[in-house]
């Protein structure tokens, strides 16, 4: 911003106001980067402003096609999402050039609902998690929030538990009945990165859902959770995609997922029966990593942290920042072609993460 002083030292007291616009302006811009600082650095398109949202499109565009090329990716090659609700941000990875995948983008979740754990009931706003598979039958082009594809809530193990519940979608709008809730522009890439991939060969892609980043640091702020030995669970199949960098085997038995597993009589039937034999070899990478983060995770339990309490799901910090400047309407003007209402936004601007680890 350019400020020509002739103008104010031509009226009384021109210069003290002058100093006093420059220094609100100097706090202004110190409290602008810190709350950048809060903003996951690692998006690849940070939303900052309702222009920056751009024009939804059925396309791959061509700025994420370039990204794929520098990365070593093809279109057609496999995909893999991750799914994070306290950080509220999705994932899109890609196997690259070295067969392993690779990062392609971050995008911020719109909107999520209910609170952190899993889904286990038909009408509890709770978005699910877990470990899913989606074929091309998951794919939704006519969804009434522009694109989707549906999770295929309840799998094997969810069902086995009971656990009720359908249509639990990866969808377009900013709203959220237990679904994860992007902006039309965002899904609409997401979608066609997706459906690239199926149509060049991949029979269904991995989804992983999770409650938060599975850092030792947020599993000691929920040590006293009741979930907490399910997200232990989760926590080794995050393991191994964080060292193997693929798609890590998925079964159940004994009520909980098993990873990597290679039984004498192959798969368990019956996710709810004691896990039969095991016939695999550990990883030793993976096996190493889960016993170091073991004796770090006993060091920040004896430490104090605040665990998170959300009143119903949560919003990118981008988003809620926009959702505060602008109000519900105008954000779900420009976040969704059918102009959706934003799903409870009062709840939303109280999400209690900052998006700071």
């Amino acid at each position: 911003m350019t400020l020509r002083m002739s103008i104010f030292a031509s009226h009384a007291g021109g210069l003290s106001l002058l100093l006093k616009i420059l220094n609100q302006t100097r706090r202004g811009w110190r409290r602008l980067r810190w709350m950048a600082l809060g903003v996951a650095v690692v998006l690849s398109g940070c939303v900052q402003s309702l222009d920056d949202l751009g024009v939804a499109s059925h396309d791959i565009p061509p700025k994420l096609l370039a990204s794929m090329r520098a990365k070593g990716m093809k279109p057609e090659s496999p995909v893999l999402v991750r799914i994070f609700k306290m950080e509220s941000e999705l994932e899109v990875w890609k196997v690259d050039g070295s067969g392993r995948y690779a990062l392609l983008k971050v995008y911020p979740m719109c909107r999520w609902s209910g609170k952190l754990g899993p889904k286990t009931k038909t009408g509890d706003r709770q978005a699910p998690e877990g470990f899913y598979s989606v074929s091309r039958g998951g794919l939704n082009p006519k969804s009434q929030f522009y694109l989707s594809f549906n999770l295929g809530y309840p799998n094997r193990l969810e069902d086995a538990l009971g656990y009720s519940g359908e249509a639990l979608m990866v969808h377009g709008a900013c709203s959220s009945s237990g679904c994860f809730a992007l902006t039309d522009q965002g899904v609409g890439e997401i979608y066609a990165v997706v459906e690239k991939a199926l149509n060049g060969g991949q029979q269904a892609f991995q989804v992983q859902a999770y409650p938060f980043r599975m850092t030792l640091q947020n599993l000691a702020a929920h040590r006293d959770d009741p979930n907490f030995a399910f997200w232990k669970n989760l926590k080794y199949g995050y393991d191994i995609f964080d060292v193997r960098r693929r798609e890590p085997r998925v079964a159940a038995c004994g009520r909980k997922y098993v990873f990597d597993a290679e039984f004498k009589d192959g798969d368990p039937a019956d996710p709810l029966a004691v896990c039969p034999e095991r016939i695999d070899q550990s990883d030793p990478a993976v096996v190493a990593k889960t016993s170091a983060d073991d004796r770090k995770y006993q060091e920040l339990a004896a430490k104090t942290f605040s665990p998170l309490a959300y009143q119903d799901g949560g919003m990118h910090p981008s988003f809620r920042a926009l959702l505060k400047e602008n109000g519900d309407v105008k954000l779900a003007e420009k976040v969704s072609v059918i102009k959706y209402p934003i799903s409870r936004p009062v709840a939303a601007l109280a999400d209690p993460f900052d998006g700071r680890e």
